[in-house]
């Protein structure tokens, strides 16, 4: 489900429910997204769960460093990964639990940078606090094709259409997840932080079709 409305400032955000965001785009040209990452339920604080902070950096922040400030400020819930970029191109993931947070910068391969997460975390300074006990959802497996993809120069030129192929699996396993009869990809989107436009494939991008949502740039430009 994709919520545009008015009481955002000028902010699409897709989500499973109608309160809290999973990620999501603002007119400023800021990306937020969230990776949840599993907690020991004694280990659960009083604060802002993964889909709450979303939404809030969205709301309060026009630049990534601006959500960095906001985001240190929040205290945390559950362990997650929130994802930011900008339309300047700065781009890191914050690695959070209840207690601590890391800053994971981007890296670069061939003159361009790329962050990633998955829901564990990756840094070696996080790494003691996942929770997982290996039922990740195939987490490493994703992390090093995303990452295994860039480095190699595999995916290069038209980043829009090779990303949708990353998203559909071609490049080695992404969320394709056969095996798992209860668990299946709601949905895939692209973010295009200079044009402000979404591609969004709704359901297994194996199956469905990337359509361009511009909704926030008729909000903003009417």
């Amino acid at each position: 489900m994709s919520i545009i409305s008015p009481h955002f400032p000028n902010t699409t955000i897709t989500t499973s429910s109608f309160i809290n965001g999973e990620e999501g785009l603002n007119e400023h040209g800021l990306a937020v997204a969230m990776t949840f990452v599993k907690t020991s339920l004694e280990k659960i604080k009083p604060g802002f769960n993964s889909c709450f902070i979303v939404r809030y950096l969205l709301e309060k922040a026009d630049t990534t460093e601006q959500a960095i400030s906001q985001l240190y400020n929040l205290p945390i819930a559950s362990n997650c990964n929130i994802l930011l970029a900008d339309k300047c191109g700065r781009m890191v993931v914050v690695e959070c639990t209840p207690t601590i947070k890391k800053i994971r910068e981007a890296e670069i391969f061939h003159g361009d940078k790329i962050v990633c997460t998955v829901n564990s975390f990756t840094s070696d300074e996080m790494k003691p606090y996942n929770d997982t006990n290996e039922n990740d959802y195939d987490s490493c497996k994703r992390y090093k094709v995303v990452i295994d993809s860039f480095s190699s120069g595999q995916i290069k030129g038209d980043y829009i259409e090779t990303t949708k192929q990353l998203l559909k699996g071609n490049y080695g396993f992404m969320c394709q997840y056969d095996n798992e009869p209860d668990f299946e990809t709601l949905w895939s989107s692209i973010f295009d932080l200079e044009s402000l436009s979404i591609y969004r494939a709704e359901g297994d991008p194996r199956k469905k079709k990337f359509v361009v949502d511009n909704r926030l740039q008729h909000l903003i430009y009417k």
